[in-house]
């Protein structure tokens, strides 16, 4: 353990108590259904920083790397946002390292544009190195076997600019687009409050409902928290929360410390003086001793998540109200569904968006059973984490 002596005492007791709840103590795994005959390429674009701004997308992460190695996903790259300086974070590629490392992958990681786009003039990042990762992105996608699922978790401004540069290539390499942004409320004027991800880059986020691919839209709430709307369950919103300790003690030890790693770095909500320099010593920090007593106090805390549907969707799978992961198409008791609309979004970010069954290519979440998505989630999300080594 990483204590100090005079605590060795106190951890130790620590330790021999978690052990009878299972932490540190490594677990079968349970299989997910039989992948398909040739898994679904992906690309993940993430707000995933080093100090965190949310632990949401480390876990999102796993939970990628999590279908990548059960065979479900091939992921082909990882688009990382361009952080704010005034939060003093930069790009967690140190976590996809430790992923890489734990699953025998080497996804390449690459940085996005510190430009948004302008609403009234096409107009690119004017240094090449701002728009480089973009093009290593679309040099991704050209490059892979079988059209390409893109999930965007956090700004929208790098697939809005990369398919500006090559809309044909999006037409013809784009499966789908999971858009995790916005707000599914119909209400204009609810619909002007706009959500975090939206507000990076009002734009952009636009200018995705225009693409020419399918748009599996997941908002992240049906209405944006704000005076009198507390955080809640919503049919048209992917939000729901779970204590850590529901799901942390089941991981295997190395999959606990890479949680632990990311934790131990701090948290940056806004601006804040620049944090202490973190320890880069991620691959011995990975298959070291577990750091318990970190991991007892962040397993009681309760944490945000919103994207995890659409990552079980994306290869052909669903989960039921009982939290059980099932194929697409066996489903007899799904837990969401995504309906078929039609959706027209102003440059200020606002969306409209009406039912349409005749829709092919533009499509809502819905939860289905509000009640039981909560716990039917995160029951989903340990049974995929688990099967990570």
């Amino acid at each position: 353990m990483r204590l100090s002596h005079g605590r060795l005492d106190l951890a130790l007791l620590l330790f021999l108590a978690c052990q009878s709840i299972g932490w540190g103590a490594e677990r079968p795994a349970e299989p997910l259904p039989p992948h398909r005959a040739e898994p679904v390429p992906m690309l993940h674009v993430t707000d995933l920083f080093r100090p965190h701004n949310d632990p949401d997308d480390h876990w999102d992460l796993a939970c990628a790397y999590s279908l990548a190695h059960q065979g479900h996903a091939e992921l082909q790259g990882i688009l990382i946002d361009y952080p704010n300086p005034a939060w003093h974070d930069d790009p967690d590629v140190l976590a996809v390292a430790q992923m890489n490392y734990l699953t025998g992958r080497a996804v390449p990681a690459v940085v996005g544009s510190p430009q948004r786009l302008d609403a009234h003039e096409a107009r690119l990042p004017e240094h090449a190195a701002d728009v480089a990762g973009i093009r290593a992105f679309l040099d991704l996608l050209r490059r892979a076997p079988r059209p390409v699922v893109i999930s965007i978790l956090g700004s929208c401004r790098d697939v809005a600019i990369a398919a500006q540069l090559e809309p044909h290539l999006f037409a013809k390499k784009c499966a789908a687009v999971y858009l995790n942004a916005g707000s599914g409320t119909r209400d204009l004027a609810k619909a002007a409050r706009l959500e975090y991800n939206v507000a990076l880059d009002p734009v952009s986020y636009g200018a995705l409902f225009r693409l020419p691919c399918p748009v599996y839209w997941m908002p992240c709430f049906e209405e944006v928290p704000g005076p009198g709307v507390d955080l809640q369950v919503a049919p048209y919103g992917t939000f729901y929360r779970f204590r850590q300790d529901a799901i942390l003690p089941h991981l295997s030890g190395r999959v606990q410390n890479f949680f632990a790693y990311m934790y131990r770095h701090g948290n940056t909500l806004g601006p804040q003086s620049p944090p202490p320099v973190a320890q880069t010593n991620w691959l011995q920090y990975l298959v070291g001793p577990p750091e318990t007593e970190l991991l007892v106090r962040q397993g009681r805390l309760d944490r945000n998540m919103w994207c995890t549907g659409g990552f079980l969707h994306a290869v052909g799978l669903t989960v039921t109200v009982d939290g059980q992961i099932v194929p697409l198409a066996e489903a007899k008791n799904p837990l969401y569904t995504f309906e078929p609309i039609r959706v027209e979004c102003q440059p200020s970010g606002v969306t409209h968006w009406t039912p349409d069954t005749k829709s092919t290519d533009r499509f809502i979440f819905r939860v289905l059973d509000p009640e039981r998505y909560a716990a039917a989630m995160t029951t989903a999300m340990r049974t995929l984490l688990k099967t990570l080594p």
